[in-house]
């Protein structure tokens, strides 16, 4: 299968995040197919299990940032020359053209190199001048998207001939043996990091309160951690809604909450490929989500395993929450569709998608 390949995985770091997630799945999913695992983090967070052997630039301290990154940039050449890795996958934000020109030109072997981009928002992924994005990227073994739509959105914009598609994997979460706090009552769950620019939890809240669910006694549980968390708990409390929305901190196996959750909501801007729909769905629990780019209308397909709203609208996605309460026949059929609509994400399925483009 793997012939005894190494493979080199970096990434910013293992800690919370959906590309953090995907990434410690994807050490797990490559080590299962035979393949020697390397992981490099940049930063010093780790709070998702992996598979490999650990190289953790992050632990690397200097008075002087612009020494510290020298050093970094020097420890990280001299792993790579010692391993000689069959294949780097390079799944960190890129937008420094500097550093990507360095990085792709000095630091990797293009042949060698496989770039991941995670989120529709391209300009996390690729410096700003197209032109320069295409010649440090055109020579490399692969670039390898999270969804459909931003592989054609790439090949659009940048006119790169050498991507493709890789969706991510995913891994049912463990159930816990806990319970939950029977204060919470029926809910349904938002768990993700709590950002308003990218993930929209303003018109999450907005769209709750448009909703029948508080006078039919339905919670939202907001359960995540980020740096609009006091924001969004003034923007509760503005709306006198302390009562029906509650918030709960990071926890890194949210399973109990999620399976408990009458159904799970997305409300994003724009997002890549989001985790938090694939474990929901491979948990058995339904999702209501907007149709954002990218990623969720090729997990989700409307009244089958979910609803999907078209974005930026709080009266439609209170309307898709309404209907899950009050349809029940509806919301019983796409319960039952959760898991099989997974089967395709499995880590066999995607792993033997790894398997043909390492081979």
């Amino acid at each position: 299968m793997s012939q005894g390949k190494k493979i080199c995985i970096v990434v910013t770091s293992l800690g919370k995040g959906g590309v953090e997630r995907s990434s410690a799945l994807l050490s797990k999913l490559l080590s299962r197919l035979g393949y020697t695992i390397h992981i490099v983090i940049i930063m010093d967070h780790i709070s998702n299990d992996f598979e490999g052997e650990l190289l953790n630039l992050g632990k690397i301290h200097s008075e002087l940032l612009i020494t510290e990154k020298f050093k970094k940039f020097k420890v990280f050449k001299a792993y790579l020359k010692t391993h000689h890795f069959d294949f780097v996958i390079d799944n960190r934000s890129r937008p420094n053209l500097l550093r990507e020109f360095i990085v792709s030109r000095w630091l990797y072997e293009p042949k060698k190199t496989i770039y991941g981009v995670h989120s529709y928002r391209l300009e996390t992924y690729f410096p700003s001048i197209k032109v320069i994005s295409k010649y440090l990227y055109a020579n490399a073994y692969k670039v390898v998207a999270v969804s459909k739509e931003i592989e054609n959105t790439i090949t659009s914009v940048y006119g790169l001939s050498n991507v493709t598609t890789i969706h991510n994997p995913v891994e049912k979460l463990q159930s816990q043996n806990t319970d939950l706090d029977e204060g919470l009552g029926d809910y349904i769950l938002y768990f993700g990091r709590i950002n308003d620019q990218v993930k929209n939890i303003s018109l999450l809240i907005e769209s709750y309160q448009k909703s029948k669910l508080p006078e039919q006694d339905v919670s939202l549980l907001i359960l995540g951690d980020g740096d609009d968390l006091n924001l969004m708990k003034a923007k509760v409390k503005a709306k006198n809604l302390q009562k029906h929305i509650t918030f709960k901190p990071f926890v890194e196996n949210p399973s109990l909450y999620v399976e408990r959750a009458k159904f799970t909501v997305l409300t994003s801007r724009y997002e890549g490929f989001p985790m938090t729909i694939l474990e929901s769905l491979a948990m058995g629990t339904p999702v209501v989500s907007v149709d954002c780019k990218s990623g969720p209308n090729e997990m989700i397909e409307n009244e089958f395993n979910g609803l999907l709203v078209e974005n930026n609208n709080s009266e439609k996605m209170a309307s898709a929450m309404n209907r899950f309460i009050i349809d029940n026949a509806l919301y019983l059929k796409c319960k039952s569709n959760t898991k099989p609509s997974v089967s395709k994400f499995s880590m066999e399925h995607i792993g033997q998608s790894w398997l043909e483009l390492l081979t």
